[in-house]
């Protein structure tokens, strides 16, 4: 029986390897057929993304579809595809928030009070970033943008080390991911002002959103599955349904819950929808900013 590739443009290990194994595993035990997980690293997701747009409409390729890739639609001037055009939407799987933390040594403890100092002190304030372009470095631009405060962001090769230099107080602010980071949270080491989402977690109840001070503020990250474009309705329609019946199960959404991450259940239009919408929202964050890719 021939296997269903899932390529994932990250390396093993991470976020979205992790979520693509998880349903591959859920499909294969469904589905009596074998579903494999391909790492296709490289130039932020970009490799895995031809590569999936190059290959048959088969229903036996399909990608693990993430944040980074409606951002890359704006970072990077010559791509060779169009990930809106040439990827079919199949199913929306989580949505992962984020959280602004700041090192304790900072002087606020509230949104508003960071605001406030940030505006007394422009310039002054360094923004950990875990490259230019990264989900980090675009969840704190689009606070700058709709804020007017003025911070410097400070590109690391990834979250951790960043991390490490915000414990030590090298940098005062970042907006990470919140699997990364709750567990320095929790230990006092970092002090969380607000999460990203529009909503409140269950994990940290007592802490706002953003945009609760700051109106219109939403920064989540997302993933979820699609195809090359013209796979055949009646295997997207399959799948859809299967992912969205691993989304209500008890198990399965717990194994999200230890990643920091929340079911995202919808139809193929939904997830479609949603790709149109961040490709366009974070494209104005990308311009406004004059990000670059690294």
């Amino acid at each position: 029986m021939r296997p269903v590739r899932i390529v994932v443009g990250f390396a093993a290990g991470g976020a979205a390897d992790i979520t693509a194994r998880l349903i591959g595993q859920w499909l294969s035990e469904r589905l009596g057929q074998p579903f494999v997980v391909e790492n296709r690293p490289g130039a932020a997701g970009n490799i895995a993304t031809e590569a999936v747009v190059r290959s048959t409409a088969d229903g036996y390729t399909l990608l693990l579809v993430s944040l980074p890739q409606a951002f890359n639609a704006t970072l990077y001037d010559n791509l060779n595809f169009d990930v809106v055009r040439d990827i079919a939407p199949i199913a929306s799987i989580n949505r992962a928030p984020g959280v602004m933390e700041v090192n304790p040594s900072v002087p606020a403890k509230t949104v508003p009070e960071f605001i406030a100092y940030a505006k007394a002190n422009p310039g002054k304030l360094n923004m950990a970033s875990a490259g230019s372009g990264s989900v980090p470095h675009v969840y704190g631009e689009l606070f700058k943008n709709m804020t007017g405060i003025d911070m410097t962001a400070v590109h690391y090769r990834g979250s951790a080390p960043g991390l490490i230099d915000l414990i030590g107080g090298q940098v005062q602010v970042m907006f990470d991911t919140m699997s990364s980071s709750i567990e320095y949270i929790r230990a006092g080491k970092l002090r969380a002002l607000a999460v990203t989402t529009a909503t409140r977690l269950e994990v940290l109840p007592n802490l706002p959103t953003v945009g609760d001070f700051v109106r219109g503020y939403e920064a989540s990250g997302w993933q979820g599955i699609g195809a090359p474009r013209n796979t055949p309705a009646e295997i997207v329609d399959r799948l859809n349904k299967e992912v969205n019946v691993a989304l209500a199960d008890a198990n399965f959404k717990a194994r999200l819950a230890t990643l920091g991450s929340a079911v995202f259940p919808g139809s193929p239009a939904d997830f479609g929808k949603l790709v149109v919408e961040e490709t366009e929202k974070w494209g104005n964050v990308i311009r406004a900013a004059n990000i670059k890719p690294e």
